[in-house]
């Protein structure tokens, strides 16, 4: 997709971003969308590692980079601890973003 096209796609919202991250979570770590709550804790209730973490972060980079170009989650992963927390983080990255432009 060309560059000049990331514009006009409208910015991800929390549900579409909540969903993004439950869909992704429960893809790598090969689990059912339903066990990936947002109080999941990461590590002790979905015993994802921190190579699923960066999987995680990859894939959102890359589903989310088609709408927000150059979107980076330079997150330290040891501070997410919950979804509820990644989704956050997602969120406050796109917002600065979008303050930024």
């Amino acid at each position: 997709m060309p560059a000049e096209t990331h514009s006009h796609r409208a910015a991800p919202d929390t549900a579409d971003i909540e969903l993004l991250v439950r869909e992704q979570l429960a893809e790598i770590l090969e689990i059912d969308i339903e066990a990936v709550t947002l109080d999941s804790r990461l590590r002790e209730d979905l015993d994802a590692d921190d190579y699923a973490l960066l999987d995680l972060v990859d894939a959102i980079e890359t589903e989310l980079g088609e709408r927000s170009v150059g979107l980076a989650l330079d997150e330290d992963l040891s501070e997410l601890e919950t979804v509820r927390d990644a989704i956050e983080c997602v969120s406050a990255r796109l917002a600065a973003q979008g303050d930024a432009s």
